[in-house]
């Protein structure tokens, strides 16, 4: 079997690199840490993290707990976690909690009893019931995406949201749109409230009026575009720009707009949130707010570590930057 002796011979390098490389790799060169992971590759090497965690007392393991397996977007920044975890020599539980609480507290328990060393957390709510909630306090997790609800003071990882929608609010003001409709997600988080913030300042800015009847729906789903596009288009003033808050819902609101018959964006124009890799192929390709999804999940495992290690953290909350991709599915007001 392949030891550390015969990595360090391959690599040129000594015994002790090759360890701390593998267990620490932030304190090496990335020179170093290149050549010592392509000699781990090159032999076989497999540590022995199971020994190593008995001595030390920690499990090198971690939990994600996010709320939709199924959704493109979530799962691009978990296999940034894992890209980052793999090379911290720690390994991944994924915990799909369809926005379980229930499920949510079994997973977060794994931490509380040493089956795993951190949590981070992809939804917005706070993942421990109130039985373990003063020990939950103390643990070492990360919410990326989201803002976890209540003064907790948890670190994130998150989008500027509120300065994404602004700028799609003046992508279709600039094309002569005054009527507005918009499909929200979850509407008891932080991200809803920044979004919404976002594209209420611009219309305020342009002197037009947002009633409560421009918005609509409950979740980030197809079926939820489907709906909420509906509902928009039996208003008596139905609009002619949607602002989806994220990609599925748009799915939904372009498949029921054309059921009724109305062309994308000839006499609706409507935008999306998060690129999922589908939209660029569909008919038409969606204008969306992409966001930087490895990197939101490199960097919370970074933080991740950074606490797991005791280690103190420059920043506790770090705004990512967005890209606006204008597409096919926005255009003019039509006349």
């Amino acid at each position: 079997m392949p030891n550390i002796k015969q990595v360090s011979q391959y690599a040129g390098v000594s015994t002790a690199t090759v360890s701390r490389t593998l267990k620490n790799p932030e304190v090496v060169s990335p020179k170093t840490r290149e050549k010592v992971l392509n000699a781990v590759k090159a032999v076989g090497y497999r540590p022995n993290w199971l020994a190593a965690s008995v001595k030390s007392g920690r499990s090198n393991s971690i939990v994600v707990l996010v709320p939709n397996l199924v959704n493109p977007f979530f799962m691009r920044i978990v296999e940034g976690i894992e890209k980052t975890a793999q090379e911290y020599g720690y390994s991944v539980l994924l915990g799909d909690t369809q926005g379980n609480a229930e499920l949510e507290h079994q997973y977060a328990s794994m931490v509380l009893s040493n089956r795993a060393d951190g949590l981070i957390q992809l939804d917005h709510s706070y993942p421990f019931s109130e039985l373990d909630a003063e020990l939950g306090a103390d643990i070492a997790m990360v919410s990326v995406c989201e803002r976890i609800k209540g003064d907790h003071g948890f670190p994130c990882i998150e989008l500027d949201n509120h300065g994404a929608c602004r700028a799609l609010t003046h992508h279709l003001i600039n094309y002569g749109h005054r009527s507005f409709g918009v499909i929200a997600g979850q509407i008891d988080s932080q991200i809803h409230r920044d979004r919404l913030a976002g594209i209420k300042s611009v219309l305020d800015e342009e002197g037009i009026i947002f009633t409560d009847q421009m918005l609509v729906g409950s979740s980030y789903s197809i079926e939820n575009g489907i709906k909420g596009a509906r509902e928009l288009m039996e208003l008596e003033q139905p609009p002619t720009a949607i602002v989806c808050f994220n990609d599925d819902i748009a799915i939904g609101a372009i498949h029921a707009l054309k059921s009724m018959g109305k062309r994308v964006p000839e006499d609706v124009s409507v935008v999306g949130f998060d690129n999922i890799p589908v939209t660029p192929y569909m008919d038409p390709p969606l204008t969306t707010v992409d966001q930087p999804a490895l990197e939101m999940g490199r960097r919370a495992m970074d933080m991740l570590h950074q606490m797991m290690s005791d280690k103190p953290l420059s920043r506790r909350r770090e705004l990512l930057p967005f890209r606006l991709l204008e597409r096919a599915s926005s255009g003019p007001v039509p006349q």
